[in-house]
């Protein structure tokens, strides 16, 4: 009896997998000598008495906003169904009307997340313009392209292990928080997929809480380094010293410089002054004789 029954309806699925959002279109064939003009019908339920009636052939009333039906007579009958969503998973019947027995077939229908993509990394800020060399903070933001209902984590990798650091979409880094090189990704997945992300490396060069100096490298954006930041912060100043400015003065017998500091500059001068002073003095003596 149900083997005579599917010959006078077959569809071409019998099990639907299909993800949210999506569609699916079911087309079955039936005996057009016996049922051309009866009812067809679609319904849910576990059972083929309990089952409830979504639309059929004839009565517009019942048809639904996201499925449709068409008797499509010879060509057979075809089932459209969009905006498919998780509850719409479960099972279905496809029918004809017949007056001792109704001629049914069950589908299986499965409605399932949108696999993720890999995800993709964006930094909130440039990092062109080096921030991390001046100590400032840096966010980088985990998305995919595809995939529904996706939870995005963040995990930290160094020399010795890797660990979780939070379930979040967005990673920050700043002083006091990037204190070891260490290799970042983020990880998305949903129910039936999982991808992680590219790597983003950051290399502490000055730990600190603040003012500290790090480099972050990611793929696909530019790359920078903090040397001048590195020379500035780190260049030792010159030793004190207790002598006074140099000053270069030449000789009349040649163009050798010498530098002497400033105070036997000024005593030079001052024996010279007094020098002067004397043979002035002598002068004035002998014309007074």
């Amino acid at each position: 009896m149900h083997n005579f029954a599917s010959l006078q309806l077959q569809c071409d699925k019998r099990n639907i997998s299909a993800h949210i959002g999506g569609e699916f279109i079911l087309i079955c064939t039936y005996d057009t000598n016996l049922f051309l003009y009866s009812k067809k019908y679609w319904c849910r339920g576990d059972s083929r008495i309990t089952c409830e009636i979504l639309l059929d052939s004839e009565s517009e009333t019942i048809k639904t906003h996201k499925s449709h039906i068409i008797d499509a007579r010879r060509r057979g009958l075809i089932l459209k169904v969009t905006d498919l969503q998780v509850d719409d998973s479960g099972v279905y019947w496809v029918g004809i009307n017949k007056m001792s027995a109704d001629i049914m077939t069950s589908v299986n229908v499965v409605i399932t997340e949108v696999p993720v993509s890999k995800p993709r990394l964006e930094p909130l800020s440039s990092l062109a313009d080096g921030l991390t060399c001046r100590g400032r903070p840096v966010a980088v933001r985990c998305g995919c392209t595809k995939g529904t209902g996706v939870a995005y984590a963040w995990y930290q990798r160094t020399l010795h292990k890797e660990f979780l650091i939070h379930k979040s979409s967005d990673l920050h880094l700043q002083c006091g928080t990037v204190r070891k090189d260490s290799d970042y990704y983020c990880v998305a997945n949903n129910d039936i997929s999982s991808q992680r992300s590219d790597v983003i490396s950051v290399q502490v060069l000055m730990p600190a809480d603040r003012s500290c100096i790090y480099v972050v490298t990611m793929p696909g954006q530019p790359f920078y380094d903090c040397d001048d930041r590195m020379n500035t912060t780190t260049a030792k100043p010159p030793p004190p010293t207790t002598c006074r400015a140099t000053t270069k003065i030449h000789s009349d017998t040649g163009n050798t410089s010498l530098p002497i500091n400033q105070t036997d500059q000024e005593l030079f001068f001052s024996s010279t002054q007094r020098y002067k002073s004397e043979i002035q003095k002598g002068h004035k003596e002998k014309e007074g004789l």
